[in-house]
C-alpha cells in the first residue's frame, strides 16, 4: 500500500500538473471506487465547472480544495468534445477568473490505487476505474487493481471528515509540532503491543506504513517486536528522529517502487535501492554486513538487522 511518503509524491505532482484548470467531464468505469455521494452522476455533476486550487495530504488521504469558476468561458464538456494535444502536460487557465467554494475531492489509493497524468489518447489500462478530463486533451486517471481504492465528493456546506470517517482517526502528522518526542513518550508509555505494531497504529501516527516503520527501527536500532512500554526515553528521542529522517529521506527519493507504485507521470519511486532492510532478507546488512532477517508480525512482516537491532 502506498505509505505517507508514496501520497506525497503523488500530491506534489498533482499540485505541478492539475492547478486552476476546469474540470471538463468524467467518466466512472467502476461505480464502487466512488465513496460518496454513492450516484455517480451526483459524484460527476459534483465536479462539473470545477477547478483544483489546491492538493493537500492527511495521513494515506489526498484531498483537493475545489472552486466553482464564475466565467461563461468554463463549460463542462463530454469526452468526445475534448479534442486536440497539448503542447505542455502543464497547461493553465488564468488565475484572475473569480472562484467560488466547490467543496472537496477526496481520495484513498489504498493497496495498488494510481494517478496518473495522461493524454486521452492513451489506451486506457483494463484496470481504470475513474478519468476526470481536462483542457487540451490531458486527463487524471485512476487505476486500481485490486479496486480496494476510494473516491468522495464532498460538498461545500459539509467537512471533509464529515464524509471520510477515517480522517477521524487518524493521528498526528510526523511533520507537525503535536508529534513530538513528549507525545510518543506518553502514547508509548502503557503499550502491551509490538513497537512494529503500535507503529502502523493510524492513530498514533499518521501515514507510517511497514516500509518505513521497519526503516525507521533500524535506524533507532530497536528490534521489531520489543514492546512499547519497555523503550526508554532515550530510544523514544533516536525513533522520533528516525521516523522523520527516513520519511523525508523517502519522499526525497520519490517513493518506494515494490510493486506498482507510480507517480502522476508514471516514474518509479527509487527509495528501493537504498533501503536500510525493508525488503532485503537475506541480503548483507548495510552497517554490519549481517544477513537482513524477517519475522511476521501482527500478520505483517518485519525486516531488521539481528547485530544492528539488539533486544532489551
Amino acid at each position: 500500500m502506498p505509505e505517507l511518503p508514496e501520497v506525497e509524491t503523488v500530491r506534489l505532482g498533482l499540485n505541478q500538473v492539475t492547478l486552476a484548470q476546469p474540470i471538463r467531464g468524467g467518466d466512472v468505469l467502476l461505480s464502487r471506487s466512488i465513496a460518496h455521494p454513492l450516484n455517480v452522476d451526483e459524484f460527476l455533476e459534483g465536479l462539473k465547472q470545477v477547478t483544483i486550487t489546491d492538493w493537500q495530504r492527511r495521513g494515506k488521504y489526498l484531498l483537493a480544495k475545489l472552486a466553482k469558476s464564475d466565467s461563461q468561458e468554463i463549460s463542462f464538456t463530454t469526452k468526445e468534445e475534448n479534442s486536440g494535444v497539448a503542447a505542455s502536460p502543464c497547461p493553465r487557465v488564468p488565475a484572475s477568473i473569480a472562484k467560488r467554494d466547490a467543496g472537496w475531492l477526496g481520495i484513498h489509493l489504498r493497496m495498488t490505487g494510481q494517478l496518473l497524468w495522461l493524454n486521452q489518447e492513451e489506451p486506457l489500462s483494463k484496470h481504470t476505474r475513474v478519468r476526470l478530463f481536462f483542457p487540451d486533451n490531458w486527463e487524471l486517471r485512476f487505476v486500481d487493481i485490486r479496486t480496494f481504492g476510494k473516491m468522495w465528493w464532498v460538498k461545500p456546506s459539509q467537512t471533509p471528515e464529515s464524509i471520510i470517517t477515517g480522517l477521524q482517526k487518524l493521528g498526528p502528522e510526523p511533520f507537525c509540532d503535536e508529534f513530538s518526542v513528549e507525545y510518543l513518550l506518553r502514547k508509548l508509555h502503557n503499550r502491551q503491543r509490538a513497537i512494529k505494531t503500535a507503529l502502523l497504529d493510524q492513530s498514533l501516527v499518521a501515514g507510517l506504513g511497514n516500509i518505513y516503520a521497519d526503516e525507521a527501527l533500524f535506524l533507532s536500532g530497536i528490534r521489531p517486536e520489543t514492546l512499547g512500554k519497555t523503550l526508554s526515553p532515550e530510544q523514544i528521542a533516536r525513533l522520533h528522529r528516525a521516523i522523520i529522517q527516513v520519511l523525508q529521506t523517502a519522499i526525497e527519493s520519490g517513493g518506494t517502487t515494490f510493486s506498482n507504485f507510480l507517480n502522476v507521470l508514471g516514474v518509479n519511486g527509487n527509495y528501493k535501492g537504498i533501503a536500510w532492510v525493508y525488503g532485503r532478507t537475506g541480503e548483507p546488512c548495510r552497517v554490519c554486513s549481517t544477513p537482513i532477517q524477517r519475522v511476521k508480525l501482527a500478520g505483517r512482516s518485519s525486516h531488521f538487522c539481528p547485530n544492528c537491532q539488539q533486544l532489551p
